[in-house]
């Protein structure tokens, strides 16, 4: 069966499991309200989740990625269910009353430990932010609400992947090849940001992005219904109840946070745009105007020409199997921790080229499995992610339940005779999604509630981002960074070459990521909204953005991080802040340094979310940083390296 889950030898067998998973889930509701308060409450309220959870978190994973049609439905219908028990259950006064009993016992609680005490009180929050406090007829409401926003969020996200299609005989002849072709129409399903053709890139910005009804009334339905449901449950906004918990803690704070970002970024995204415009006005001296569909264009050909950092010169020296000798080496170096190939049984993975790998650490023994699923085929997202599919935990029994993750890239499959090859964006992604995987195979917290990457969300990112910074750097890099045909070492100078190439039009695309976490603020900000979404959109773009917003368009139609990521987009940004002043601060002296490498464990990877964000940061940088700190670690990432501008002056 998939990861070994008996059951899951066949679609139906997703039935099987969610029975057996809601069977227990029942008889340890039963458990919990007959149980007097003390630490045993948490822990069955932690089997509880663990049981549901085991299914849906395994469910989520499969509905992306599974190749089969059968199972991905059935494991779609798996997670709905899943997901509806979940809402009812956080509306569940009887179980409530049995947490509730446990942490109005100032004896008790004074008698727990810190993380069993926080994981109480995270329970009681998803009670609170569910509306336990309300009358039937509301909680119902809640209830119904919560559902709600799960189908809006599917169909959106859905609808933000569909291409567009147009009558062909509208563009050009000579551009039509660059889209498929159905009949008389064409399929415009991407930006084709990277296209040289200026003409192509403007037609499909404008048709990709163009206004669809449809898609506009599912996003102005789900903001309204979030909204509804966070004043509902006593919050002002959305974004209020969204933010509780996390590194920023209020809406206030992140705007604070963009606000000073925004102005410290301004002269220099002035001067990025001026750069790209003046690359445009040599390129196509009839048309000078920048526009949203020239800055990744020409941002990339300003890198390209000032560093000449070809990915083609840079594959060969990438071979996926050097990438993983490497990871291997920094985890042993820093951690103690090593990666071995492992083999799989009959039916327990999805797709024949999926590797298993078991994360072994050198005094504690195996620690849990990463299944890598880095391939491309038909019908796998292409986009780069970490699943827990399962959590680690103590159970009941003494033993601790390994953490199970998969990490999805889309790496090409390699050409007859030759290696895998990764381009640096490809390696550096990979580098990005092990640092998650490190943070479920490091985060062994006793409940499985917290473990791993089940943290705030802005605190979430900043394993992954940390790893970008190790494999940016040449001391690093030269680990493993081996041409696959001459065992030549990649040399110094190309590695520093691609790590400032990467400060080329950095403020502008800071700025940018700006720009839509202010939009996602005011999206689930004050409701209603002062205007409609596509004219917030307008308005935001100008005032913080820069590049003209174009008539007829709507972005935020293909915004699928507002489904995942609503109200929280700026997370992004806060974590690499954080991640920056954890590598200057930690490891930019030595990036090997074991005695950092376990500091790094103990204060911020072993917590999982068991400990509030800001503590762990406090704990890793000896202080407590304030939004200047922030602001500061961000901008001061995006000047130049002297010693490399002086050797390649």
């Amino acid at each position: 069966g998939l990861f070994g889950v008996p059951e899951l030898s066949c679609p139906e067998g997703f039935q099987e499991a969610q029975d057996k998973a809601l069977q227990e889930s029942e008889q340890l509701v039963q458990k919990a309200c007959a149980t007097p308060p003390g630490p045993e409450t948490v822990m069955i309220f932690d089997q509880l989740s663990d049981s549901l959870c085991r299914v849906a978190d395994l469910a989520d994973f499969v509905k992306v990625a599974h190749p089969d049609f059968a199972f991905r439905e059935a494991a779609e219908e798996a997670c709905r269910n899943i997901g509806t028990v979940v809402e009812k259950l956080n509306t569940d006064t009887e179980l409530c009353q049995s947490l509730r009993r446990l942490l109005t016992d100032e004896t008790v609680m004074n008698s727990l430990d810190p993380e069993t005490r926080r994981v109480a009180e995270l329970f009681m929050f998803d009670f609170e932010i569910s509306g336990i406090h309300l009358d039937e007829e509301k909680r119902k409401k809640a209830v119904d609400l919560n559902v709600r926003i799960l189908d809006l969020c599917n169909e959106f996200l859905i609808g933000s992947h569909l291409p567009n299609k147009i009558d062909k005989h509208v563009l050009p002849e000579h551009i039509r090849y660059n889209f498929t072709a159905e009949g008389n129409y064409l399929q415009i399903a991407g930006l084709h940001a990277d296209c040289p053709d200026d003409l192509v890139r403007e037609a499909a910005y404008k048709i990709f992005l163009h206004s669809n009804a449809q898609q506009l009334r599912r996003l102005e339905d789900l903001l309204a219904s979030r909204n509804s449901l966070a004043q509902l449950v006593g919050y002002d906004t959305f974004a209020h109840r969204a933010l509780q918990g996390t590194m920023a803690k209020n809406p206030e704070t992140v705007r604070q946070f963009l606000e000073k970002l925004s102005d410290q970024l301004s002269k220099r995204t002035q001067k990025d745009f001026e750069m790209m415009t003046k690359m445009k006005m040599k390129l196509n001296p009839h048309n000078s105007t920048l526009m949203p569909w020239d800055h990744p264009y020409y941002s990339g050909v300003l890198r390209a020409e000032r560093y000449n950092i070809e990915p083609g010169l840079y594959c060969p020296f990438f071979s996926l199997g050097a990438c993983m000798e490497g990871l291997n080496s920094l985890f042993s170096r820093l951690l103690g921790i090593s990666l071995y190939a492992e083999q799989t049984k009959r039916g327990e993975i999805w797709s024949e080229d999926v590797r298993k790998l078991a994360v072994v650490h050198e005094t504690e023994g195996l620690l849990g499995y990463i299944y890598c699923d880095f391939f491309q085929r038909p019908d796998k997202p292409h986009q780069d992610c970490h699943f827990t599919v399962r959590g680690g935990r103590l159970r009941e029994n003494g033993e601790y339940q390994l953490p199970v993750v998969v990490l999805m890239l889309s790496l090409p499959h390699s050409a007859r005779g030759a290696p895998t090859l990764l381009s640096p964006g490809m390696m550096e992604n990979l580098f990005h999604e092990m640092g998650h995987a490190m943070h479920s195979m490091l985060g062994r917290t006793r409940y499985q509630h917290v473990t791993g990457t089940r943290c705030p969300t802005d605190f979430a990112e900043v394993p992954s981002i940390l790893m970008e910074y190790f494999a940016n750097d040449y001391r690093v890099v030269n680990q493993f960074a081996r041409h696959y045909k001459t065992g030549q070492p990649l040399p110094k100078n190309m590695v520093s070459r691609l790590c400032e190439s990467k400060k080329v039009c950095a403020a502008a695309d800071m700025q940018l990521q700006v720009f839509y976490a202010v939009l996602d603020q005011i999206y689930h900000g004050k409701h209603p909204l002062k205007k409609s979404t596509t004219e917030i959109l307008k308005e935001t773009q100008e005032k913080v953005y820069g590049l003209p917003y174009v008539p007829n368009t709507a972005w935020q139609l293909r915004f699928s991080h507002l489904v995942g990521y609503g109200a929280k987009y700026y997370s992004y940004l806060m974590s690499r802040a954080v991640a920056s002043m954890v590598w200057k601060q930690c490891f930019a002296q030595n990036p090997f340094d074991r005695a950092m490498g376990e500091r790094y464990r103990r204060e911020m990877l072993a917590h999982g979310g068991g400990k509030e964000p800001i503590l762990m940061v406090q704990g890793m940088l000896q202080k407590s940083p304030s939004v200047e700190d922030f602001v500061d670690a961000l901008v001061s990432d995006l000047d130049h390296d002297f010693e490399t501008f002086i050797m390649d002056s």
